[in-house]
């Protein structure tokens, strides 16, 4: 089965993982149970349970053109048997996540049905709405509107800090919630995620640009620029 053959045809979404399963394993007869769950955002999950195939599909995908329901196919039967996902899949169902509308789709659901778990602004060497207030007068001169500010519930190392625009929340990583991290390093941080606040996600065609140029230009002025980048590096020494 391929997009073309998918126009014009009613499918509905367990016939297209049946066709793509006979495609992907020639002779496999497992029998497919499909369903659609009011996820808060794009997931989707697909498990191999007594010779079932049990899949559930968010809500947000069930007036999805049939092409792009083919490409969730074969993302997740090939991840469920451990086969390489055809890049062409992979970029059908991208192209269809970044299309304006179902961006907000997608951000609606987040703010409606999810919830943000993260902890007090307050925390043991810093509170970060003291940090915001101070970075908002020096370099945005006051008028950024402050979102919600937390730390995290843990101590990641690799996403030091984010700006959730579903919910309206910077969060930083607790793991710099502590006497060693440089001042100047977690208001670097949450330098960043502020410019991430100031400059949204844009769509550039079928893609979406993160970081604009005006974001990297405005980026550099932060005053330790330099200094604030070698600290990152210095992340590795750090004991939890």
């Amino acid at each position: 089965m391929t997009a073309h053959q998918l126009r014009g045809v009613e499918w509905d979404a367990a016939s297209i993982f049946e066709h793509v399963l006979r495609r992907l394993r020639p002779g496999a007869s497992p029998h497919i149970h499909v369903e659609f769950s009011p996820y808060a955002g794009m997931n989707h999950t697909i498990r191999l349970r007594d010779g079932r195939i049990l899949v559930r599909l968010s809500d947000l995908l069930e007036h999805a053109p049939p092409a792009v329901v083919e490409a969730v196919a074969v993302i997740l039967l090939s991840k469920l048997f451990r086969l390489a996902v055809p890049g062409k899949h992979r970029e059908r169902y991208r192209r269809y996540l970044n299309a304006p509308a179902v961006r907000g789709r997608i951000e609606l659901a987040r703010r409606v049905r999810g919830s943000k778990r993260a902890g007090s602004p307050a925390g043991d060497a810093y509170h970060l709405e003291e940090l915001f207030h101070r970075l908002n007068r020096q370099y945005f001169s006051g008028q950024l509107a402050r979102p919600k500010l937390a730390w995290s519930r843990s101590d990641s190392r690799t996403a030091l800090g984010h700006y959730d625009p579903a919910h309206n929340t910077i969060v930083l990583s607790r793991l710099l919630d502590r006497p060693q991290a440089p001042s100047l390093l977690v208001e670097f941080i949450l330098y960043h995620e502020m410019l991430d606040l100031k400059y949204p996600v844009e769509p550039c065609g079928d893609r979406r640009r993160v970081h604009s140029a005006a974001f990297s230009r405005e980026e550099k002025k932060f005053a330790g620029y330099s200094e604030a980048r070698r600290a990152l590096k210095s992340l590795t020494s750090w004991k939890s």
